[in-house]
């Protein structure tokens, strides 16, 4: 009698750690993507800066191309982690450096990538636009 009474206290408690074990997983992937996501702020919030450092290095009459200039690399940065950047990050199969598949999302969305898997694609996107700033 006793044997089965612990058994369903062991079966309650175990269920209990794997319920708590649960919320710390979500919690983690919670943590995860709002850190992702704040960082990709805080490098658009340096391309912002990057760009009134340039606009004040120049005369007034030319500080309109500097900011035309600066949104057009974060276009040409976002349109070419479009079409190269994420088939090179994340294409697979690979040959262990560099990724060879889904050139401009060709066979997204599939049951490889979800859209949570995008969170930490919005952070590479706003780093190759940001380097593409510091390039030009």
């Amino acid at each position: 009698m006793l044997g089965t009474n612990t058994t369903v206290a062991a079966t309650l408690i175990c269920d209990q750690f794997n319920t708590i074990s649960t919320k710390f997983t979500d919690t983690a992937y919670a943590v995860d993507s709002t850190y992702l996501l704040f960082s990709a702020y805080l490098v658009f919030s340096m391309q912002l800066g990057f760009a009134m450092l340039c606009a004040g290095s120049v005369r007034a009459k030319n500080t309109m191309n500097i900011m035309l200039t600066n949104v057009l690399d974060a276009a040409a940065g976002g349109l070419f982690y479009y079409l190269f950047g994420f088939a090179f990050a994340f294409g697979t199969p690979s040959n262990g450096f560099i990724g060879k598949h889904n050139f401009a999302l060709k066979d997204i969305p599939s049951s490889v990538f979800d859209y949570s898997f995008f969170i930490p694609v919005g952070f590479c996107y706003r780093c190759c636009g940001y380097y593409i700033r510091i390039y030009c």
